[in-house]
């Protein structure tokens, strides 16, 4: 039985690691007595891109702009959506094979739809955002640097 604490202070946490993620330790960590809803969004590697075959992704990322980016992105979230409790981003660096966890985004809030549309609002300002950067490898070792079509600091180098 886990005990929570009668004092649950929101909390933000955030993960950029070379470690497999785990999907129950992020879920556990925003769970709340005073919530009724964790949402969770996890993102893994697929085995296609427009009928290339992919066989892994590789991610690179300045570590400490990236926490300091996802933390804005929290801060943001909190502002929108007052009621979040606990939000926690967890993202995978190095190699992701297929099926394997790349992202996952976990938030709590006591009813559904705040945590639900927070989630989304996360995945979407985070490709947007964030200086990760994916390489996708194919079966022919061919590889690709892609930018999220979303990123608006790529597309401002491309103007």
């Amino acid at each position: 039985m886990t005990m929570y604490k009668l004092e649950d202070k929101p909390k933000d946490l955030i993960k950029v690691t070379y470690e497999k993620l785990s999907t129950d330790e992020v879920a556990e960590s925003v769970k709340s007595p005073s919530c009724g809803a964790v949402s969770l969004f996890i993102g893994t590697t697929r085995n296609n891109f427009e009928e290339k075959k992919v066989i892994r992704l590789e991610y690179e990322a300045y570590i400490s702009m990236a926490e300091a980016e996802i933390k804005k992105i929290c801060s943001d979230i909190r502002n929108k959506w007052p009621m979040i409790q606990h939000i926690s981003v967890h993202h995978r660096l190095g190699v992701v094979d297929i099926t394997e966890v790349s992202v996952i985004i976990a938030i709590s809030s006591p009813h559904r739809n705040e945590s639900l549309d927070a989630v989304k609002y996360c995945i979407t300002t985070l490709k947007a955002t964030v200086p990760i950067w994916k390489k996708e490898v194919y079966e022919t070792e061919e590889y690709t640097w892609k930018e999220n079509k979303e990123c608006q600091w790529s597309q401002n180098e491309q103007k």
